[in-house]
């Protein structure tokens, strides 16, 4: 297999409520709701950086497509990172995450490993890591 992700899906239990977080809370572009025209085709993209796709799909649709039961969520089964060029803007995204819906999990602060980060659930309880890396450079 080669590295060619280019989708991130994450099951959402209200499609107009996550799109809300993400596009007005976090600023997140996108043309909104489309496919609605399709039984259970109504998702949301967001382009991000480097042509990487985060789909919003309803949770109910993302189990029939993939042909597995639907089972309660949990938050600890991976986490979202996003990479921000300072200390302060791991500050600036966490307290507009807050802000918009999301629920810290645990304040940014100095980790162990040499970088600041901090983690919040949003309103579907998916985790996000923000987190700046003196180590990494961030391209724009």
């Amino acid at each position: 297999m080669k590295p060619r992700i280019k989708v991130i899906t994450i099951g959402v239990s209200n499609l107009e409520n996550a799109l809300a977080f993400y596009r007005d809370g976090l600023g997140l572009p996108t043309e909104g709701i489309v496919g609605a025209e399709f039984e259970d085709g109504a998702v949301v993209f967001f382009n991000l950086n480097d042509d990487l796709i985060l789909a919003l799909y309803p949770r109910t649709a993302l189990a029939k497509d993939a042909k597995i039961p639907l089972s309660p969520p949990g938050p600890a089964e991976l986490s979202l990172g996003h990479i921000v060029n300072s200390k302060q803007e791991v500050d600036a995204i966490m307290q507009q995450a807050e802000k918009a819906g999301a629920t810290i999990t645990d304040p940014a602060h100095d980790r162990f490993w040499g970088g600041y980060s901090g983690y919040f659930q949003d309103p579907d309880g998916h985790l996000w890591e923000i987190a700046w890396n003196p180590a990494w450079e961030v391209k724009e």
